[in-house]
């Protein structure tokens, strides 16, 4: 009998040890989830799973008890304990809850390698498809204002050019990157936020400060990194937008996009199209632009194949051709008009990369590279008022042409250990601009080649600490000649330069985590993005040189920041408090000469300052108590201060009213800056948002005479609300129809002192981009 007994148990614990067909789904309430990752871990193995496109996933596992890791993205990550049995074997049903903060989000910006935002060692934000479609941003520029310590601004009313700052340093400060790819060059800086579509893009990550320096020294105000959308499902979509700047000038857009992905999930294909049509608008009834004229027509494509279960290569790319054109008259040649900036760009840009593992999954190779190509023509200048003959030469001058040139490739590897994670790779960057305006004897001829080693060891002792220490060596050689008028300076130097990193983050308890840290940055001298930027001024051309021995820039970045999440049922709440200081060593500063050339031009020189700092602290604080409901708020406290006071105008000495003007604070930074995105959703079917920013008080420089002599005014603060309505219909599986419309800016808090006439400064601009601004929306498609 006992012999019976040992046999039947013996047959049992061998059926029980035997792997059982598993199946089931992963549902998000009566939704199916796909493509989630399940885990189910045991004493001795680890089985791994994928819901498909329908959300159901097929396994071969033993019976018995195991921990269960579930991932999806935009889904709370659940991990507990499952048991697995007869019973529940066929049909195992796995629920999820949304991520509706997006606190789970897997990001690569902060360490250069896929990591979940809530425990990367640096503080990430991401903005995505639900913040674009709530502020309804047409262009990348017209999003960036709602993340904590980003601001985006307008800089001139002749062509539009924008610029992002972070934590309170101008556009040059920082980095640019698509698909985390440097291939955004200096010209591209001036206009490309505002020429990438936001349909194209997944996310945008935002690191902020030196905590990016991985990526380039240069990277010292942060970093941010466009992420264009992946083939994930099989799908189509068509929309249209119409925009009514001041209740009757018209933004159109007409955009498409289609996804393929094979059966076996091994290839994807995703294809794009935008055309935007903007017509111009004044302000004042002075016969010239606030808003320019712009046309862009942009296709691309992004794909991928993998050839085995561990590697895939991706191949995107982009075209796109851009047309904007403010001043007056925009329907005479340029130079028949008092001013005209005129600008058309043809650019491609596109990249490669091959990424494998090994079969352990513990080394992860990458070999990548990118390119952009810029051909330009341009148009800065006019009569200025004027109608001599001279007047009509000098307008005639205005002409130029640009090509602009950017190569970023390179090579990484990632070693997983049990715990701990080492990063390295080397990186080659090639920049090549060439912009020249023959009538005004202006060019500038800049090329920039750059060797980046960099290596980062994240050391994790334990699951509360961790420790990421880096360090990036560059070799910069820059070779530039710049000329205007009988003006003419170059640069020639190769420099070595040594940035370490160092981030220490702590999980005080299982909501509250405490980051630090410090990151070394630096600037070669160079034209960036404003100094290839012409105004006009009085009726004249301003143009941006470089001084002689201008010296490298080096920057010494501190953060240090408390952030608590909680999720009290379904409700999910976040806090983030971060404090910064960045110190700049010998920074480049902007000095209005004084001076004119021969032909009238106004001439600023790029000069090396005595030092600054700027400091602060950014917040942000959200809250969703369920699906229906979201509310979210941040903004940014901060100084900037020169060490000693730094001359922003030098008088020639020619005009006995005319002083040397000096500032001891930062201009166009306001020191109070923030935004508000709330959501409410009653049902699958409609939903209502509300977004907005305050921009604080400012100093912003006003040229008040020929000679380039400032006034320095403080503008008023703003408040720009939003409101956007939605209505979505799925009129079947394969046919889903939404409907948007809403007010931009509805209390109209607008600048209303711009300048007037052919002698304005272009550059007296400032506040929201936009006045008060009707839209309507529609979009029809299999959409996911």
């Amino acid at each position: 009998m006992r012999l019976v007994l040992a046999c039947f148990l013996f047959a049992v614990n061998l059926i029980v040890a035997q792997e059982q067909n598993v199946k089931g789904f992963v549902n998000f309430g009566e939704e199916t989830v796909p493509y989630a990752s399940l885990k189910f871990m045991n004493a001795s193995k680890v089985y791994t799973a994928y819901s498909d496109k329908e959300g159901q996933f097929a396994l071969q596992i033993p019976y018995g008890e195991y921990e269960l890791q579930v991932n999806a993205l935009g889904y709370q990550p659940k991990d507990r304990i499952i048991t697995i049995s007869s019973t529940n074997a066929s049909n195992l049903i796995i629920l999820l809850v949304e991520d509706l903060l997006g606190l789970e989000e897997v990001v690569v910006s902060a360490t250069r390698n896929r990591v979940n935002k809530k425990e990367a060692p640096i503080v990430v934000n991401t903005l995505g498809e639900k913040l674009i479609t709530a502020t309804q941003a047409l262009a990348v520029s017209e999003s960036l204002n709602f993340s904590p310590g980003v601001r985006v601004e307008n800089n001139c009313q002749n062509c539009g050019f924008t610029q992002v700052r972070l934590n309170g340093l101008d556009g040059s400060y920082s980095q640019i990157l698509v698909n985390s790819r440097a291939v955004f060059s200096a010209l591209n800086s001036v206009y490309g936020l505002e020429q990438i579509p936001t349909q194209i893009i997944d996310r945008v990550e935002i690191v902020r400060s030196g905590g990016s320096a991985l990526f380039g020294s240069n990277a010292i105000a942060g970093t941010v990194n466009i992420i264009t959308k992946d083939p994930v499902l099989n799908t189509w979509e068509v929309g249209s937008y119409l925009g009514l700047i001041d209740g009757d000038t018209p933004d159109r857009v007409l955009n498409f996009n289609a996804s393929l992905v094979s059966d076996d999930l091994r290839s994807g294909a995703t294809f794009y199209g935008f055309h935007r049509n903007r017509d111009e608008w004044d302000a004042n009834d002075d016969g010239f632009t606030e808003i320019v004229e712009l046309k862009n027509t942009t296709f691309g494509t992004k794909l991928y194949y993998k050839p085995t279960d561990r590697s895939r290569v991706t191949v995107d790319a982009t075209v796109l051709n851009e047309y904007r054109r403010g001043g007056d008259r925009l329907d005479l040649p340029p130079h028949l008009t008092d001013i005209t900036e005129e600008l058309t760009h043809n650019t491609i840009m596109g990249g490669v990369s091959y990424d494998f593992n090994n079969a352990k999954n513990t080394n992860y190779y990458s070999i990548y590279s990118s390119v952009q190509y810029t051909d330009r023509d341009s148009y800065y200048g006019g009569l200025g008022g004027g109608r001599t003959a001279q007047d009509s030469l000098t307008a005639l001058n205005a002409y130029g042409i640009t090509t602009d040139l950017a190569v970023a490739s390179g090579f990484q590897f990632t070693k997983q250990f049990k715990r701990d994670v080492l990063t390295s790779g080397v990186e080659y960057n090639i920049s090549s601009t060439d912009d020249n305006i023959i009538g005004y004897n202006r060019r500038v001829d800049q090329d920039v080649n750059a060797l980046g080693v960099y290596a980062q060891y994240e050391w994790k002792p334990s699951k509360a600490f961790s420790a990421l220490i880096g360090s990036r060596v560059d070799h910069i050689n820059v070779d530039g000649i710049y000329t205007v008028g009988d003006i003419s300076r170059d640069v020639d130097i190769s420099q070595t330069t040594l940035n370490p990193r160092l981030t220490l983050s702590y999980q005080l308890t299982e909501d509250i985590k405490l980051r630090g840290g410090y990151a070394r940055g630096f600037r070669a001298p160079q034209a960036f993005n404003e100094d290839l930027h012409i105004s006009s001024v009085g009726g004249e051309p301003q143009f941006v040189i470089l001084s002689n021995d201008l010296e490298a820039e080096f920057s010494n970045a501190f953060t240090g920041s408390f952030n608590y999440t909680k999720t009290f049922g379904r409700t999910q709440t976040n806090f983030l408090v971060e404090g910064f200081y960045t110190s700049l060593e010998d920074p480049f500063t902007l000095v209005s000469t004084g001076a004119q050339l021969p032909n009238g031009s106004i001439v600023e020189e790029v000069r090396n300052g005595e030092g600054a700092t700027v400091y602060g602290a950014n917040f942000e604080f959200g809250v969703s108590p369920s699906k229906k409901w979201l509310f979210q708020l941040g903004g940014t406290l901060q100084r900037t201060a020169y060490d000693e006071a730094q001359i922003l105008f030098e008088a020639d000495g020619s005009n006995p009213n005319e002083s040397d003007i000096l500032i001891s604070e930062f201009t166009r930074n306001p020191n109070v800056y923030g935004y508000l995105n709330t959501n409410w959703t009653p049902n699958d079917t409609y939903s209502v948002s509300i977004t907005g920013t305050y921009t604080g008080q400012m100093i912003v420089p006003r040229v008040i005479s020929d000679s380039g002599f400032l006034s320095l005014n403080e503008s008023e603060a703003f408040f720009d609300l939003n409101l956007n309505a939605q209505a979505h219909f799925d009129v079947s599986k394969d046919f889903k129809l939404t409907l948007n419309a809403g007010v931009k800016n509805m209390f109209n808090s607008f600048q209303d002192d711009f300048e007037v006439g052919p002698t304005r400064d272009s550059d007296y601009v400032y506040g929201p981009a936009l006045p008060r601004t009707f839209f309507l929306g529609i979009k029809i498609g299999k959409m996911h």
